[in-house]
């Protein structure tokens, strides 16, 4: 089997040295060098993380497959403190819609079933030093590309289907940037650092979506908690951020920009 046929289920189906082999002949694929595999837990079962370090640079390897990405709105019901405080926001003249559930159906990606290849990605996004447009070609030169919007999600979620990569739940008295200890700051199930920061502007190969923040929108705004929070959640793809920033107006701050380029096996 292909390494890049590899599905979640089955790297999950495998114990610490087969796994373990398995990302070694990843790394000698890609001419890198595997720097650690440790067993996390993940989902209520054990999930591998991997790491290798490929020209100075640190890649996870993120297990495809068919799997299932979005948020069911659904089959969401937001907590009581969670309403009141979209309400607060409603009322000061931000949220889109009449109530949460609208608000959001405006900003997360359905939920949906893709099939994806196994991939390795950036542990940590890096800033552009270009314009989005030369990103393709830059990249390329350096054997990577960018991902696919899918496949940033499901790097980010790693199969969970809750509102943001750790839970439905956020701190409702503080906002991301005033929260040096949160949630946002652990590694994810992968083992990336990624939607940690709501001033971090992630781009992909779609032009309709930007990732993991708004550049920082939301918390210069006053928009409170919940929505200061929502730019990390897993399937916001940030459309109105995304119109800025591919807008006539967006090449002038492409240095406030980042990406998390994938390497193909």
């Amino acid at each position: 089997m292909s390494l890049a046929d590899l599905s979640l289920a089955q790297w999950r189906s495998l114990d610490l040295p087969a796994a373990r082999a398995l990302a070694a002949g990843a790394a000698e694929q890609v001419g890198g060098r595997l720097t650690a595999v440790e067993t996390v837990e993940h989902l209520g079962a054990p999930l591998h993380r991997v790491r290798i370090e490929r020209d100075g640079q640190e890649f996870a390897l993120i297990p495809g497959g068919t799997v299932t990405l979005g948020f069911d709105l659904d089959a969401w019901q937001p907590s009581p403190e969670q309403a009141a405080d979209f309400t607060e926001s409603m009322e000061a003249g931000f949220g889109c819609g009449d109530d949460l559930r609208a608000h959001l159906a405006e900003l997360l990606s359905p939920r949906r079933s893709v099939t994806l290849a196994t991939v390795l990605t950036a542990v940590q996004d890096e800033d552009l030093t270009c314009p989005p447009d030369e990103l393709p070609a830059v990249l390329a030169a350096r054997g990577l590309r960018l991902p696919t919007a899918d496949e940033w999600e499901h790097a980010c979620g790693a199969g969970a289907g809750t509102l943001f990569r750790w839970g439905d739940d956020c701190p409702l008295d503080r906002i991301p940037y005033d929260d040096p200890d949160g949630p946002q700051h652990r590694p994810n199930a992968f083992g990336l650092r990624i939607a940690y920061d709501t001033y971090r502007t992630e781009l992909t190969d779609d032009r309709t979506a930007v990732h993991g923040g708004d550049g920082g929108e939301s918390a210069c705004g006053g928009y409170g908690a919940l929505l200061g929070w929502l730019p990390l959640a897993t399937a916001n793809r940030n459309p109105f951020t995304a119109e800025f920033v591919y807008g006539p107006d967006g090449d002038d701050g492409y240095e406030t920009l980042s990406t998390r380029p994938v390497l193909a096996l």
